[in-house]
């Protein structure tokens, strides 16, 4: 076992928040170590080549509004991106309706639209608006009944995977648009002019996201450890134990997900230890597929709420760059409602029907090859245990010089963006640890 010299910072995991990490601690000169535990950097922000075709983590879109972050994120990419008008709808009741669906009603069978209008202007014209105690709760005050019963409830149940009961209203200022009155009425009869929500615009590099992630890893001032991964972490003496090495440290930047870091911990408290069980996030399983001809619609991404369907939502990789599958051809992904390993020969049927409906393929001789994925940790669950357990986990380890930073490092829901934003921030935490500067590159 090798006793490694003391470095000042070190990092675990090589995604976007802990290279941004490195990153900003190399412009400081603060001396680190980055280890990543998977075979390449980049997280869930990588792109994978199969048979020609091109295919990220499901959608991974950089939505650049603080102009420094734009920058460093175009400088790593390179010159090879596009910026992109977001085109995505909701398939609901046989007929395609623009996003928002509270905002867009126009299309939608007579009885279903006005069902959800008269809904919504009841909600708004309540004065009775307590606090939501839960996400339907938040849903059925903002958007009324019709709202949240064909879209907003089912669509939410398949994406997180729990009832949203079960969930806070904290996570969805951000991400769920509000829209106004005006908005709505104008979108019940067509005439809205603009799009609505924090996506609107994205930046994508044509040979997939992971090409932003490739720029990062080569940009940083130190080289990233692949493979590895600390067996135990004592945060008392501030040490990783690997399996062939002892690396004491100052500051640890910790990027992996809070229950598995908490795990790892030698000798954290019973009550620490039982905050980050309560933890809960989802898995995801979603599938690759690869067309042997174009995408039926000229679409980004589409929303799937009808719970007949195996998808809740279908994304075309080739419609955000067309350089993402052979000529004349396109790839998709199709994120699956049921958190169960699937068996592909019984679900493909039903996916190729799904899509065939959607009109996305002609027919289900149009998919070349299909590829199971998994994500482990696809989206953190805001329930109701999910602050007090926090605020048991963070102070015990910002006591102990342990930095969490990243979507499932902080435990949030967060953009690409964000995570370059908190690598930053946790590179400021960890350089004001050190006390401001005291341990710079020889």
């Amino acid at each position: 076992m090798i006793r490694s010299p003391r470095t000042p910072v070190a990092i675990l995991g090589a995604g976007l928040t802990g290279m941004s990490a490195s990153f900003h601690l190399g412009r400081a000169g603060t001396s680190h170590r980055l280890f990543e535990r998977l075979g390449r950097p980049g997280g869930h922000a990588i792109t994978l080549e199969d048979e020609g075709y091109r295919f990220d983590r499901t959608g991974h879109l950089l939505h650049l509004r603080e102009p420094d972050l734009r920058a460093l994120a175009l400088g790593w990419i390179g010159e090879d991106w596009v910026e992109v008008e977001r085109r995505s709808r909701i398939w609901s009741h046989g007929t395609y309706t623009r996003y928002p669906f509270q905002a867009n009603t126009y299309g939608l069978p007579p009885e279903v639209a006005y069902e959800c209008l008269h809904g919504f202007v009841r909600a708004h014209h309540n004065p009775d608006k307590p606090a939501p105690k839960n996400f339907e709760e938040f849903c059925l005050q903002h958007f009324g009944e019709g709202f949240s019963k064909h879209f907003m409830i089912p669509y939410n149940t398949r994406l997180w995977g729990v009832s949203p009961r079960e969930i806070t209203a904290a996570w969805c200022s951000r991400f769920v648009p509000l829209p106004k009155l005006e908005d709505v009425l104008a979108g019940a009869v067509g005439l809205n002019d603009r799009e609505l929500g924090y996506n609107a615009r994205f930046v994508y590099p044509r040979l997939g996201i992971g090409k932003l992630a490739e720029g990062m890893a080569k940009s940083l001032p130190t080289r990233i450890e692949l493979g590895r991964a600390p067996a135990s972490i004592d945060v008392q003496a501030r040490e990783l134990h690997f399996e062939d090495e002892t690396v004491p440290y100052d500051v640890l930047v910790s990027t992996a997900p809070l229950p598995v870091l908490v795990e790892r911990l030698a000798g954290a408290p019973a009550n620490v230890v039982e905050a980050a069980r309560r933890l809960r996030c989802t898995h995801l399983y979603y599938l690759d597929v690869a067309l042997d001809g174009p995408c039926g619609e000229p679409l980004h991404w589409v929303y799937v709420p009808e719970e007949k369907y195996p998808f809740y939502r279908v994304g075309c990789y080739s419609n955000f760059s067309d350089a993402m599958a052979p000529p004349g051809k396109a790839s998709l992904y199709v994120e699956l409602a049921d958190r169960s390993e699937p068996d592909l020969p019984a679900l493909l049927p039903r996916v190729a029907e799904g899509l065939t409906e959607m009109r996305l393929i002609d027919s289900p001789k149009q998919i070349r090859f299909a590829r199971v994925r998994r994500i482990d940790h696809a989206y953190v669950i805001f329930d109701h245990a999910y602050f007090e357990s926090l605020e048991v986990v963070l102070p015990f380890l910002e006591g102990n010089g342990i930095v969490t930073a990243g979507r499932y490092g902080g435990w949030n829901y967060s953009s690409m963006e964000d995570a370059l934003r908190f690598g930053r921030d946790a590179a400021a935490k960890a350089i004001s640890s050190l006390g401001g500067g005291a341990a710079k590159e020889p």
